[in-house]
């Protein structure tokens, strides 16, 4: 479905710095498990899981050799859960769990050089792919219970600038000889339009491709998914306060139900801002990147929308590689 309204770049109550920590630490993790929810029967699969059958599609023999950065990761959201399913796509068993995680640049341990080139090229072609959490507002304590589950998930301690990437976060991983892609998990939106070119100039000079992730739609069936989330809150609520072991949020789900207003209200705030992969596009051919029209040229885009749930639930997708 086309839109049916241009696209208005209104505010979210989550994004407020007056919307209290602990309500908003609770809309995220109701987010995160929208992302990583898998209902049988209900469901294909999971959000999560789609974006990573989608990098794997879409990069294919290509997808080692990139290191994935998700600049907008807040608590973590589903990026540790494409980690997982990416890799197993790929074939990797999960490594055993580091005692405590390792910062990025540094290294837990160096092993010999191999007798032959040839092993270090099967070595290459057998390793996980790995992902690094970053973010303007760094969510450190959950990023460290993400990092500890897995070896193929790291994160940068300190603010990073989606506009203004730190050369030696990425040149960190060029060093490697790996190339860097950029995941915006239901982030892109969040932008206005001199952000947004901002962010995409520094990618273009900085970065290989990017993802843009969305679980919303500027029409009228994204804003009926926005609602459904919101019933679902009700129903699941007690549920996830006994596994939150917070009393406080069937408080502010039922007596005063602040968590599934904002859900729902910050959703369709969301479904009015998304941009459509034209709109995507226009602002990517307009940034002002280093090199211009001929260095754009070399930029790839690719979008289409996934079902993840019949018939409201889908995952609309961008993903763009220089050639």
């Amino acid at each position: 479905m086309a839109p049916f309204l241009p696209r208005m770049h209104l505010f979210e109550i989550d994004d407020q710095t007056w919307f209290p920590s602990f309500l908003r630490a609770r809309v995220q993790a109701a987010l995160t498990l929208a992302w990583t929810t898998h209902v049988p029967i209900l469901q294909r699969s999971s959000p999560a899981h789609l974006v990573a059958k989608l990098l794997y599609s879409n990069l294919k023999t290509t997808v080692r050799d990139y290191v994935f950065i998700d600049f907008c990761a807040g608590g973590g959201g589903p990026t540790p859960s494409i980690e997982k399913h990416l890799n197993a796509a790929l074939g990797c068993s999960p490594a055993p769990s580091p005692a405590a995680p390792v910062p990025n640049g540094v290294s837990a341990s160096s092993s010999p050089s191999p007798p032959h080139p040839s092993y270090a090229a099967v070595a290459a072609a057998e390793a996980p792919v790995r992902f690094v959490l970053t973010d303007l507002h760094p969510h450190v304590d959950d990023w460290e219970k993400a990092a500890a589950l897995s070896p193929n998930v790291t994160f940068e301690a300190g603010s990073v600038d989606a506009a203004h990437a730190p050369a030696e976060l990425v040149g960190r991983y060029k060093a490697e000889g790996k190339k860097v892609f950029r995941l915006f998990n239901l982030a892109f939106h969040h932008f206005d339009d001199p952000l947004a070119k901002a962010i995409l100039k520094n990618t273009v000079e900085t970065s290989d491709g990017f993802g843009i992730f969305e679980l919303q739609d500027r029409n009228l069936l994204g804003f009926l998914t926005c609602c459904l989330f919101g019933l679902g809150v009700l129903v699941l609520a007690p549920y996830y306060a006994l596994v939150w072991r917070s009393p406080a949020t069937l408080f502010f789900t039922y007596l005063v139900p602040i968590l599934p207003f904002v859900l729902v209200f910050d959703g369709w705030m969301s479904a009015l801002r998304t941009r459509t992969p034209d709109e995507v596009e226009a602002l990517l051919r307009s940034c002002g990147a280093a090199g211009g029209d001929a260095e754009l040229a070399r930029w790839e885009v690719r979008s289409g929308r996934e079902s993840f749930m019949w018939p409201v639930g889908s995952l609309n997708w961008i993903i763009c590689v220089r050639r």
